[in-house]
């Protein structure tokens, strides 16, 4: 699953999590992500003694087996992590996902915790260069998933999702139990606080966000990315 900060990445982990076929893992590219970028993110070090810090060994990890040999394994990436440096050989094999949100609601977000941003944190234009990648690759059309459809209604976005993907849908996928898991990233402390206390995802609540001139440009700079890849999306 390729996704963007401040969508609902860790619930939708936490729902596939709660099926009883299902092993996830928590974003492995961000200790090698933090080592080439240098970036001081909350919990830097710790994250990069706890994950490999080269990305060809990320992907060794990645194209094992899955955790107690899981019949699905769900991987949420952070596409932002995938700097051009990585290759994408090894992402034939996998079913690929692509969850999306607005770039003036993730912009909005980010700014409330982050002193700045710019369009490379949000991942769009890499997502949507993976997307075109899978699609390259001649398998089915990897399905595309906006945040906002899952929390407007949870089970019939699950459902397509996994119908898109050839899993079965399950109904333990919409609810769980609160409190942090082992599979969480060692930077939950600093990031997970909503979703540990979570039993399921929150309701769906518009907002028009107010953004100043110089986010507006990032959120333009992002808005052809997301709207291609949003021509894909599932219950559009």
């Amino acid at each position: 699953m390729w996704s963007g900060p401040r969508n609902i990445s860790t619930a939708l982990m936490r729902a596939f999590e709660n099926r009883p076929d299902c092993a996830v893992i928590d974003e492995p590219f961000y200790g090698f992500y933090l080592h080439r970028t240098g970036l001081d993110h909350p919990g830097r070090e710790e994250v990069m003694r706890a994950q490999p810090v080269e990305w060809q060994a990320v992907v060794r990890g990645l194209t094992g087996p899955a955790t107690d040999g899981a019949g699905v394994w769900y991987q949420k990436h952070m596409a932002h992590h995938m700097l051009p440096e990585v290759g994408h050989g090894w992402l034939d094999g996998f079913r690929h996902a692509f969850l999306i949100r607005d770039p003036r609601a993730v912009v909005a977000s980010y700014a409330k915790t982050r002193p700045s941003v710019t369009p490379a944190d949000l991942g769009l234009d890499v997502q949507l260069t993976l997307f075109r990648a899978v699609q390259a690759s001649g398998g089915p059309v990897p399905p595309v998933i906006e945040g906002e459809d899952v929390l407007r209604a949870p089970e019939a976005a699950l459902s397509a999702l996994c119908r898109a993907l050839d899993i079965p849908f399950a109904e333990s996928m919409l609810s769980w139990p609160a409190g942090p898991r082992d599979s969480d990233g060692v930077w939950a402390p600093y990031w997970y606080d909503d979703v540990r206390a979570s039993t399921g995802f929150k309701r769906f609540e518009p907002a028009d966000p107010v953004l100043t001139p110089e986010q507006e440009v990032i959120a333009a700079a992002v808005m052809p990315a997301y709207e291609a890849l949003r021509a894909h999306r599932l219950l559009g």
